[in-house]
């Protein structure tokens, strides 16, 4: 019985479809921890055998049972104690945080290539900030791998994209501090772009504390969070498999592309609305009773399903039902032949992960800009590290800003439309800059 942490690494996709040469037997199981992981999973055990099949003309190929087991919280860790208020006037009164001001905490790794780019948040709670006319914080309360580097990284990022917003850095490794920003935070933001994620324990800890989420609609956060109850999803988009992206996972499985570079460029082209991100902060900053309705209504989720004295259970019940299956000695299951395109376990990213975002990017993508747009905006990207991290993957500034002035002058158009204004050998690059624009809110998309 194993339990998936991650399926990004084509290396981890490979080791797990091996199971099916390997001598599994009815009463093995790899958990998954989310329905986004379980149906990548068996979409991929369907692709491995057909890709068997097609070379060794199987009849039987058995594979590993896939049963959905979430992770759990300590729910009593993280409940509004005696020291509660004295933690949340505490951590204000460091981070300056006046009584009628907003404070939105994100908690994690601080990685871009293995957690989120950071900048769609940053846009969302400016923007956020502007429409509520509330004087914002944004606190990212976690450790950075690369040290000094990813700071300054991030810091860049926050002074051209929430310039009005106060931005902090709290060091997640200390335990106190940690428990004191839990209880000084209003809203907690998670808008997570990587496929490295499969299940998501913070906004699990966030509403454990009582706090409304806004999350993306992305693999395991569209499994635990409840859109309109704790907390909003927010969408995402990623493209359609295409020989670039296919090209992107053939560098990393033969190391010319680090696991990091695979996962962060991948991401750099995944979208989070940001439009519907910030109207979604923007309620909440302005009203005191949906912030404590969604944090109760999150409060109660996490004891009710997702505590450990809930899910551990589970795992014991899981293990006796395998024990039963073993003693009963029941056979195998069945393959169709297919000769397979691709191999299963290191295909494109975007054909791999397509379940994971809400939309799929495709020629029939109605795409827009807003009206008052200053297409100059995109100039102002280049002052940010960050922001053009995988820019040599995409279109140039120069298509994309004929890309974007064409959709403020004409109006909406299909994807097909506005790559058809380009030059053939443009046109994959073209499609990643849309998803790039639409990362950094400037294209919208239905």
């Amino acid at each position: 019985m194993g339990l998936i942490h991650t399926t990004a690494p084509p290396s981890i996709r490979e080791y797990i479809g091996q199971s099916l040469v390997a001598p599994v037997m009815p009463w093995d199981a790899i958990i998954c921890t989310s329905p986004s992981v379980q149906t990548a999973m068996s979409n991929m055990f369907d692709d491995w055998r057909k890709y068997l099949g097609s070379r060794f003309d199987s009849k039987a190929v058995p594979a590993p049972m896939l049963p959905l087991l979430p992770l759990g919280v300590e729910a009593a860790d993280f409940a509004k104690g005696p020291n509660s208020l004295g933690d949340r006037s505490s951590f204000r009164t460091e981070l300056r945080v006046g009584d009628d001001e907003i404070l939105v905490l994100w908690v994690g790794r601080l990685s871009f290539f293995e957690k989120a780019f950071p900048q769609p948040m940053m846009i969302a709670i400016e923007a956020a900030a502007k429409m509520s006319g509330k004087r914002v914080h944004f606190a990212m309360a976690g450790w950075f791998p690369d040290g000094a580097e990813g700071e300054r990284l991030y810091r860049q990022a926050a002074s051209l994209h929430a310039p009005n917003v106060q931005f902090h850095i709290v060091d997640g490794n200390d335990k106190q501090k940690l428990r004191k920003a839990w209880a000084g935070a209003d809203v907690f933001i998670s808008l997570v772009d990587n496929i490295q994620e499969t299940f998501g324990i913070t906004p699990l800890e966030a509403m454990a504390s009582g706090l409304p989420v806004v999350v993306s609609d992305w693999d395991g956060y569209r499994y635990t969070v409840r859109d309109g109850i704790d907390g909003f999803l927010i969408p995402t988009l990623i493209g359609e498999p295409s020989a670039v992206t296919d090209s992107l996972a053939a560098q990393h499985y033969f190391n010319t592309k680090s696991y990091q570079q695979y996962v962060a460029i991948t991401a750099q082209h995944t979208a989070v609305n940001i439009k519907i991100a910030a109207e979604r902060l923007s309620d909440l900053f302005l009203s005191p009773d949906l912030r404590a309705k969604m944090g109760e209504a999150g409060r109660q989720r996490v004891a009710s399903t997702f505590d450990w004295r809930v899910v551990a259970p589970q795992y014991v019940a899981l293990a006796h039902e395998l024990a039963a299956v073993r003693a009963s000695a029941s056979g195998g299951t069945d393959h169709a032949d297919w000769l397979a395109g691709h191999h299963p376990s290191r295909s494109d990213p975007f054909h791999a992960f397509a379940n994971f975002a809400t939309h799929i990017l495709s020629d029939d993508s109605v795409l827009s800009v807003s009206s008052d747009l200053d297409v100059g905006v995109l100039e102002t990207f280049r002052g940010s590290e960050l922001t053009m991290f995988a820019a040599n993957w995409h279109a140039a500034m120069p298509e994309m800003t004929t890309l974007v002035r064409a959709l403020k002058d004409r109006g909406p158009m299909s994807q097909q439309e506005v790559i058809g204004m380009f030059p053939q050998n443009q046109h994959l690059g073209v499609k990643l800059a849309i998803l790039w624009l639409a990362k950094m809110g400037v294209v919208h998309w239905e």
